[in-house]
């Protein structure tokens, strides 16, 4: 009772006080019809809220999303299944799904008098201009009598994660430097003398493939130890993207940084397409997602747009550079950076260092808060070109697919991961095997 009478209406709430002023009136008046026009505006709510607060349903909820992984500006459909397992029917149901105002607008139903086994099934399509993963739900439901004199409140628990990627657009092909990195039975390797064992096994390395591990050598020895002529020659590429605050301006959908996450994320779609497997770094480290032996297949980029669908700005002032692979190379290292100061110099230098021949894409981050100078370099740019990188500067008004055949054109010779040779550059020249 002191649940429903708390779900009163205003217009519960208004036969109530009308009631009450109907008695008094009657009563200070001498007027016995009066009286029971009062009485019964003060019943009708009150005997309402002691049946609508009584009533028991229970509903169950199947939510499911189709699909759960969408690019920025695409719909992805919900679809809500409800069914009433309660034996006693309800009034009016009014059902209200919580989706985050970047959705679009919450989705609300009206049901009336459901019983025992009712089932219905509703669906609604939510879309987002802006990456990031979503929560969609609980669940509100709220039961209401046929006056509207009182209304209920509960809602589920319930709720399913959206994740929407940053936009991506279709690159070129273009040369790129590459060592390949791995081992395997696929290329020419010389062994050295000694028993077959020694030759086919070796020390597990960071981002080898956990499912090539040797597990009879790793007991004997008390070390990991994988097989070498098992695992496949793969090409390795390392993708950073600087994440810093103090590294980009703008706010929103507007910002630098988000120009810098959707030009990162068609580069890996793009490196993936061409064989590479491809990391995640940003100014604070590797990403625990994208580490290389941790995807099934060099061509699911799925892992990768779903940690760049959820980067965040990093409030550290220096890169992280403890990712950087120790006495050896990263492979191909392409990095999305934003404004750079001479305190980066020493950090860049390093990652030039053990990249093969890095290439940059250098947003000129002032651009994306007033009007620059288009015919001037872009500082960033400049300082990466001193350093040894192949960069290029990039303004809002420029085109990722341009930007990324000028790399080319500046890169020079290619090691495609399905071919053991250069591959020819623009325009086409012959290139013999040594």
């Amino acid at each position: 009772m002191r649940e429903g009478l708390a779900g009163l209406t205003a217009r519960g709430r208004a036969f109530v006080a009308a009631g009450t002023t109907a008695v008094v009136c009657a009563i200070l008046l001498g007027q016995d019809a009066l009286t029971r026009v009062g009485v019964l505006l003060v019943a009708l709510p009150l005997v309402t809220a002691y049946l609508v607060g009584r009533s028991r349903y229970r509903l169950a909820l199947v939510r499911t999303i189709s699909p759960q992984l969408v690019t920025a500006g695409q719909p992805a459909q919900v679809q809500l299944e409800i069914t009433n397992e309660g034996r006693t029917p309800t009034g009016v149901l009014l059902l209200e799904d919580h989706v985050p105002y970047v959705l679009g607008t919450r989705p609300r139903f009206t049901v009336e008098g459901i019983g025992h086994g009712w089932h219905r099934t509703v669906a609604y399509q939510v879309r987002s201009d802006l990456r990031g993963r979503f929560e969609i739900g609980p669940m509100t439901v709220r039961v209401a009598d046929p006056f509207g004199l009182v209304e209920l409140g509960r809602s589920f628990t319930t709720t399913v994660p959206l994740t929407v990627t940053p936009r991506t657009v279709a690159l070129p092909t273009i040369p790129l430097t590459g060592a390949w990195t791995g081992s395997g039975d696929n290329r020419p390797r010389a062994f050295a003398t000694g028993s077959a064992e020694d030759v086919t096994v070796r020390e597990y390395r960071r981002g080898d493939d956990l499912r090539r591990v040797h597990w009879r050598s790793s007991a004997r020895t008390g070390e990991l130890m994988v097989r070498r002529e098992e695992q496949p020659w793969q090409s390795r590429a390392t993708l950073f993207l600087d994440n810093r605050l103090e590294a980009h301006r703008g706010h929103g959908a507007a910002s630098s940084l988000e120009t810098a996450v959707s030009a990162a994320a068609s580069i890996a779609v793009h490196l993936t397409q061409r064989g590479f497997q491809v990391r995640l770094v940003t100014a604070d480290g590797e990403d625990p997602n994208t580490l290389w032996h941790d995807r099934a297949s060099s061509a699911n980029t799925a892992p990768l747009l779903e940690a760049l669908a959820v980067v965040t700005v990093a409030k550290r002032r220096t890169i992280d550079t403890d990712w950087l692979a120790e006495g050896g190379h990263t492979g191909l290292l392409v990095a999305i950076l934003g404004d750079l100061g001479n305190t980066d110099r020493p950090v860049l230098a390093r990652i030039q260092h053990h990249g093969t021949t890095p290439l940059a894409v250098a947003l000129d981050v002032d651009a994306w808060i007033g009007p620059v100078d288009v015919d001037a370099d872009v500082p960033a740019a400049t300082m990466l070109t001193s350093l040894g990188w192949r960069a290029v500067g990039a303004r809002p008004t420029d085109r990722l697919p341009a930007l990324w055949q000028e790399l080319g054109r500046r890169a020079g010779g290619i090691t495609d991961p399905r071919s053991e040779h250069p591959v020819a550059l623009v325009p086409p020249q012959v290139v013999h095997p040594s």
